[in-house]
């Protein structure tokens, strides 16, 4: 089965893994006692924000409703911060059903009022937040030149903020915008100084958003080893976030880990993820949860082309929940879908015409480009092979005039494939020529793509290695400086203890040497438990309270050393003859050295 009849199933997946996800009834239960209870608008509305989004995998109507009383209860306020934040808080949860037309241009338009209020207040980081958005709601309508508009537009306002988590969202959408513009390798270096920064900020969610975005770069070019390498690094680091809805992103996490088994062609570990993902989900009672991987069976199946087992599944009661799930959320064309590809697999032609035509509307009205393209291509599909050669060329053509004003090389190389095929068969021989043409300039461009794809693989590996290689540098600096700076405190002890011992010999006021040697042995124990910090934080890798066990055995042993050692060497330098012997002996040495000095 091809590319084009597989995309509606991806882009359901990232439908259904887009929503924040939490505990469906629990949670929604919880989120409207919170808001009964803020004491505040500001509070009323935060939470109202959560609920809202929360909805959006629960019950659309419901909200909508609550997004429409966050911008009421904004608006009511004048506070302008507040009412930024509503729209943006609606154009976010808009954006997680970006694939209908409808709520692509209402998060446009929420956002759009943000950012006209922003600029209005001139409030920078409310600006930049409205712009970064925009870019990447305009990137997912595949309007690339727009997306990257906005994202300089963002950028140059962060630039002068001192926030790190804009400055990690910038270089992301960066990152997001050069990788749908083919320009993989500056795709790479803006995903890179993301994550350096979230590092440098040790921000575990921001780190773990740039692990995901590596792994889509990676994924892009077909490194699918490096994309599971870091989509693994992102689950693991869950483990160090502690907000609420953890335990759900694993389940969707599990999934995505699932789908790059299945880009690798690795089908058995694929969905061993896929049926992972849904117990997971099932043990957290939490049934919208398990879409995500019946999704990604379905897909499965019609990724190994088996529709039989892809019509058994669907049927199933996994199916039937899928399915339930769809409707529920205004999908049921996709349902329509889903059995018109199976059917054209199956070849049932009529029953797969059935089902296409009740999906239709839903297509024709309601879908962005890529969701109308993956329909026209597989009614293509069916025609072509029912026979129904002039059905099949109008079809197309669509898809062919969709895929050029988008830039979509390899799906116009296929439509054309098809038009070479179809009109061969009419016998319009002309036309036949034309797009035979038109295939295998497409074909030199797409082969000169995957070269570049190749070349990028080898760049982007070149370019991990140089900061690999610049990192350890840094590591290598940072150790002989520390070493430098160890030695030189060695040293001054040393030289500290030997003025004290000197005080020690000549006639030295008590209090100074006191003094002195309070300090020498600060100085000297201090040092002593700076040394075993560095180890101690080795051993327990900073688990705190490992580090605090240690360090308090540690200094239970110093502390009572320190002071008994302090007040014994302190108490012999001080109650001796304050000339000794040995100070008879250096001021003799040096008297007679200066009386020499003085007679020549």
């Amino acid at each position: 089965m091809s590319i084009l009849n597989r995309i509606i199933f991806l882009l359901l997946l990232t439908v259904c893994s887009e929503a924040s996800f939490a505990q469906q009834a629990t949670a929604v239960d919880s989120l409207k006692k919170d808001i009964s209870a803020a004491k505040t608008t500001k509070e009323k509305l935060e939470k109202m924000d959560e609920l809202s989004r929360v909805l959006m995998n629960v019950n659309l109507e419901e909200s909508d409703n609550y997004g429409k009383q966050i911008i009421l209860l904004a608006e009511e306020s004048r506070d302008r911060e507040l009412m930024i934040k509503a729209y943006l808080s609606n154009g976010l949860r808009c954006s997680y059903f970006v694939s209908r037309k409808e709520y692509l241009d209402r998060s446009v338009s929420y956002y759009n009022k943000a950012l006209e209020i922003a600029k209005k207040e001139k409030i920078p980081k409310f600006i930049a937040t409205a712009q970064l958005r925009l870019s990447a709601v305009y990137l997912a309508g595949l309007e690339k030149d727009k997306a990257l508009n906005y994202a300089n537009q963002g950028f140059s306002v962060i630039s002068s903020l001192d926030n790190d988590s804009l400055k990690t969202e910038a270089y992301n959408t960066f990152g997001d915008v050069y990788l749908v513009r083919n320009e993989k390798i500056l795709a790479l270096r803006n995903y890179l100084n993301a994550l350096s920064i979230a590092e440098d900020a040790k921000n575990a969610p921001l780190i773990k958003n740039c692990y995901l975005n590596l792994s889509a770069f990676y994924s892009n070019i077909e490194e699918y080893d490096k994309a599971i390498d870091y989509y693994t690094l992102a689950y693991k680091k869950l483990d160090e976030i502690k907000t609420g809805n953890v335990p759900y992103q694993r389940v969707v996490y599990l999934t995505s880990i699932g789908n790059l088994y299945a880009a690798k062609k690795n089908h058995d570990i694929a969905i061993g993820y896929f049926e992972r993902s849904i117990a997971m989900a099932d043990s957290l009672k939490f049934s919208n949860l398990k879409i995500p991987g019946y999704v990604s069976l379905l897909n499965q199946y019609l990724n190994m082309d088996e529709p039989q087992k892809a019509l058994n599944y669907f049927n199933s009661s996994q199916g039937q929940n899928l399915k339930t799930y769809l409707a529920q959320f205004g999908f049921a064309g996709v349902t329509d879908q889903a059995y018109g590809v199976i059917y054209t697999g199956l070849n049932k032609f009529d029953s797969a015409k059935y089902y296409f035509n009740r999906a239709s509307p839903f297509f024709e009205k309601g879908s962005n480009e890529t969701g109308k393209m993956s329909f026209y291509a597989q009614l293509g599909s069916l025609y072509e092979k029912a026979g129904e050669n002039t059905k099949g060329i109008e079809y197309y053509l669509k898809v062919k005039d969709i895929a050029s004003r988008n830039g979509l090389l390899e799906n116009i190389q296929a439509a054309a494939k098809h038009l070479d095929t179809l009109y061969n068969r009419s016998g319009n021989y002309q036309l036949s020529r034309q797009y035979t043409s038109i295939y295998y300039q497409y074909k030199d461009s797409a082969e000169k793509l995957n070269k570049e794809k190749e070349l990028a693989q080898v760049e982007a590996a070149d370019e991990q290695h140089r900061l690999e290689k610049q990192e350890k540098q840094r590591v290598e600096a940072e150790r002989r400086s520390h070493n430098i700076q160890y030695m030189a405190i060695t040293i001054g002890i040393a030289l500290l203890f030997v003025v004290l011992v000197i005080m020690g010999i000549f006639k030295v006021s008590e209090g100074t040497i006191k003094i002195l040697g309070f300090f020498a042995f600060i100085m000297f124990f201090e040092f002593i438990i700076l040394i075993a910090d560095n180890k101690i934080h080795h051993w327990t890798h900073g688990e705190p309270w490992k580090v605090l066990a240690i360090k308090i055995i540690l200094i239970a042993m110093l502390l009572p050393l320190h002071h008994w050692l302090e007040k014994k060497v302190i108490k012999y330098l001080t109650s001796h003859n304050r000339l000794t012997a040995a100070g008879h002996h250096l001021r003799k040495v040096f008297s007679r050295r200066s009386s020499e000095d003085f007679k020549t």
